[in-house]
């Protein structure tokens, strides 16, 4: 009996060994769409590096009270964030509810800190010290690199 579970558990063995070989040695997913992950400048992973930008209350943002400075500093907030998005600089972007000291995010397509960091030094808000933000390395799907286009046809109305 214990010879049989062995000869059993052996050719279960080799079996799942063959599997898991079969599967590693497979071709890419059903879909893959090799023309696609180059224009996005996905890794073999589907994979792309971006910094991750964390947007922060600033120290002006208390003392900037007058409501047509605001309107007119979060018009221009926008305004570079849409010239960033038609650069194809920004991916993604959006605030945080309810999670002050932190107000927003942005996912930037560049590798480099610095590169990320004039970007975002450009927009008026941080400018006027409203925001400030801090810089971190992401790697995730170089599928957020369409974002833009499907957002926009899903978006009813302009953000203004």
């Amino acid at each position: 009996m214990k010879k049989s579970y062995r000869v059993l558990l052996h050719g279960l063995v080799l079996a799942c060994s063959a599997l898991i070989n079969q599967a590693y040695a497979a071709e890419p997913p059903y879909g893959y769409n090799a023309e696609l992950a180059k224009q996005l400048g996905a890794d073999d992973y589907g994979m792309k590096s971006y910094i991750f930008v964390t947007l922060l209350t600033g120290e002006a943002d208390a003392r900037i009270t007058d409501q047509a400075e605001r309107t007119r500093l979060f018009a221009g907030h926008f305004a570079n964030m849409g010239k960033l998005a038609d650069e194809g600089h920004l991916v993604l972007a959006g605030p945080f509810v309810d999670a002050k000291p932190k107000r927003g995010l942005f996912i930037l397509n560049t590798e480099s800190m610095e590169e990320a960091r004039q970007w975002v030094m450009a927009d008026p808000a941080v400018q006027a010290g409203i925001f400030t933000f801090e810089l971190s390395k992401y790697y995730g799907s170089a599928a957020l690199m369409q974002v833009k286009a499907i957002h926009q046809t899903i978006q009813k109305n302009a953000v203004e």
